[in-house]
Parts: structure tokens; sequence; C-alpha cells
């Protein structure tokens, strides 16, 4: 028989449905709850916002939990509290963390190259450079279709991307001919990338996570290296070689600049790349 707090739990879950949430969010949002709740062993009604400060406070210390995760623990609270049990969230709000500025781990184009050619295995090289030139996130490629390769505008279709937005982004004439030779050998019945031996079943998160892994070590790259590290060498690759921080915003899918202008950090200028406006002038 379900417990009262499983039914508060279905109707979060309802709520946040029909407010067109992720799935991933969803089931993210429950687990956190679910957790504060036996933690506390507190009927959620009762649960205060000095309450949940406690419990981050002793998960912080305890096991060492992200600024991420800390942001997602008042968000489920918020929507429990605002859109379940229908109190004023004004009245409970709980400050978020600053978040740590850390700048990301981005390879050379050397490196990239290195990567590339470190890996034999078709379909592996063929994700890593549709990843890579196209500046795409890791589920993003693991709910890629076929039908989202546009030759004919050299685009690739981003369907319900992070924050279930559509985007366009650009498709490289060199990956594309990788692609077409793999779909030729792959023969892919839903997804552009499927499991071996379970067709129809696109590639894992953490597959993807290990195929960019391995490759990484074969070339020697002593870098931490991730399967967003593609997307960032992307992104700053793009700034160095002098396109417009709006444009690559919109190719990353980014709802906010300051998101993307965090690249700004990450590229290499080098002697030559820039000139002072002086030398144009006639004096």
């Amino acid at each position: 028989m379900e417990t009262e707090q499983e039914a508060v739990l279905r109707h979060m879950s309802k709520e946040m449905e029909l407010r067109n949430y992720s799935k991933s969010s969803i089931r993210t949002y429950e687990m956190l709850l679910s957790k504060l709740q036996k933690d506390l062993n507190k009927p959620f009604e009762a649960i205060s916002s000095e309450d949940v400060k406690s419990w981050l406070y002793v998960r912080i210390k305890r096991d060492n939990i992200s600024t991420s995760t800390i942001n997602q623990c008042i968000s489920a609270f918020k929507v429990l509290q605002q859109d379940v049990l229908g109190r004023s969230w004004d009245a409970l709000r709980i400050k978020r963390p600053r978040r740590n500025k850390i700048l990301p781990v981005v390879l050379s184009e050397a490196e990239i190259q290195s990567l590339i050619n470190a890996t034999s295995n078709m379909k592996h090289r063929a994700l890593i450079m549709l990843a890579y030139s196209s500046g795409l996130r890791r589920q993003e490629v693991a709910n890629m279709k076929p039908d989202a390769i546009d030759s004919h505008r050299m685009q690739v279709r981003v369907v319900q991307g992070k924050g279930k937005k559509d985007r366009y982004t650009i498709l490289s004439n060199k990956t594309l001919e990788l692609l077409r030779i793999y779909w030729r050998f792959a023969r892919p019945l839903v997804y552009l990338f499927e499991t071996n031996g379970h067709k129809g079943s696109p590639l894992g998160a953490n597959t993807l996570n290990e195929i960019v892994k391995r490759s990484a070590k074969k070339a020697g790259i002593k870098k931490k290296v991730s399967f967003h590290t593609l997307r960032h060498s992307f992104a700053t690759h793009l700034l160095e070689r002098g396109a417009n921080v709006k444009l690559i915003q919109e190719l990353l899918g980014h709802n906010s600049l300051k998101t993307t202008a965090i690249y700004l950090h990450m590229i290499n200028i080098t002697p030559g790349m820039l000139h002072s406006p002086l030398d144009s002038l006639d004096v």
C-alpha cells in the first residue's frame, strides 16, 4: 500500500510532468526529496527551511556534495513546497550557494586530432567527430537519430536538448563523409549510435564517456578528459578562430551569454592573432 510520503512524491511527479520538466529532472528531484525525508524522519509537511539547511550542511561535511547538487536540492524543495503543498516560497526561501568558478578542461586542436586518430572503431570515431565538430552534449549524441543529419543545409538538428529546446548546429564535411560510411556499414534502426547486439537501443551516457576516455588514454593525453571536453574544445576553438560569441551561444544552445562567455577565459592568444587598432589608422 502506498504511504503518505510516496503519495506526495507521486503528486509532485505529476505536477512536474504537467510543467514539462524532463524525466531526468523528475527522477533527480524524487530521489533527493526521498533521501531528505528518510534522513530527517519527518513527513514532508513538517519539513522546514531550517531542516533543509541543516541536512545540506551535514551532507556537505560528510559527503562533500557539489554546488550543483545543493542547488538541485533547493529547487526540489521549492517545487514540493510551492507547487505540491501550496505554500508561499517567499517565506521559505533558501539562499543558493555561490558557484565555484572552475574553468573547463579544453584540448588543443593537435590533441583533438590525436584523440580522433587513436580511435580505430568506426562508430566510436564517428560519434567523437560528431560531438566535437558540432559542439554536442553527451545526451544529445545518445538521442541523435539519423534524420537529424541535414546534408543539404550542412546542419545537425538537435531535438529536445537541455531545457527541452530544439536548435540547429553546424555539420562538418569530414564528419558527414565518415557518417555516410558508418551508416552503410551499421544500418542503425532508430538511433544513430546503437548498442552492439541491441538494435534500436541507444548507447548509454556512461558508455559514451568511457569511449572518449579510452581514446584520450590511447592518444597519450594526460588531461582529465570527459565527453563534455569535446564540447568545451569546440567552443574554444571557434573563438580562437574569430567566431562571434553570440553565434557560439546559439550553436551550443546556452540560455545565457554568461555561460558561453566562460570560454573567453580559455582562448589561447598567440602573437599575430591580434593587431592593434592603431595600425589600421592613417597616422
